[in-house]
């Protein structure tokens, strides 16, 4: 293991997620890690679901995972989770916090948000340094071997906007986002092939209007926003 594709934040855009693995197969890599929110906010999570389980390696949950398989009175909600199985429910309920290994004797961790919480959210652009390094803390979620080592490189996915910054404590890497984020689809080629580590984003052109034209022909509840959100860089190109 040398190569790993590192993806995260589909949600539902298998559009996008379909684009992305195109390009994996085309770039050599040995394994493919996804760092949670398969479903939420796009239509077709259940065919997202079952293209990750087809070819990740590792999968975790992220907090769309979570809150999915809750009771909800909220009709967007209850649109998605019609559009999941059985099936789709327990897959989710098994993935696990985190996601931790050795490449070059370099202690990697990834998770989707932070090392506490699926749902604690933390943007370097918005919150101080002190919060950021708070990333790289060993939590009782991600307990392990390596549980009294602080990670090298620290991978995570949430906040949709990929970033890459170095510390004195070690490296941290947002990934962005498959499905929703503001450029293209994007992920993170971690390539340890020649005896050090190296971080590669990789950007991906899809077809948004064929992605929404899928959500206009399943009845999407909630489809104005959707298309907001899967317009939102032609938007801003054009102000």
């Amino acid at each position: 293991m040398s190569r790993i594709a590192i993806i995260s934040d589909i949600h539902g855009n298998l559009t996008a997620l379909e684009a992305v693995l195109k390009d994996i197969e085309k770039r050599d890599v040995d394994q493919i890690f996804c760092l949670g929110d398969l479903v939420g906010k796009g239509p077709r999570g259940s065919e997202c679901i079952k293209l990750v389980r087809k070819h990740c390696d590792k999968v975790i949950r992220g907090n769309w995972d979570v809150f999915i398989r809750e009771e909800t009175d909220n009709e967007i909600l209850k649109w998605t989770q019609s559009q999941l199985t059985d099936d789709d429910f327990n897959y989710l309920a098994t993935l696990p916090f985190y996601i931790e290994f050795e490449l070059n004797s370099k202690l990697i961790r990834c998770f989707h948000a932070s090392p506490r919480s699926v749902f604690e959210r933390i943007a370097p652009e918005y919150h101080p340094i002190e919060k950021c390094l708070s990333l790289f803390e060993n939590s009782k979620e991600t307990e392990s071997l390596h549980s009294k080592r602080t990670p090298d490189i620290v991978f995570y996915g949430d906040i949709h906007l990929t970033l890459l910054r170095s510390y004195e404590i070690g490296i941290l890497c947002n990934v962005g986002s498959i499905g929703l984020d503001i450029v293209d689809a994007t992920y993170v080629i971690v390539d340890g092939s020649h005896g050090t580590n190296s971080i590669n984003f990789v950007r991906v052109p899809y077809d948004r209007e064929a992605e929404l034209r899928a959500a206009r022909e399943l009845g999407m509840a909630g489809y104005e926003h959707y298309y907001k959100e899967i317009m939102y860089d032609l938007f801003m190109k054009t102000e």
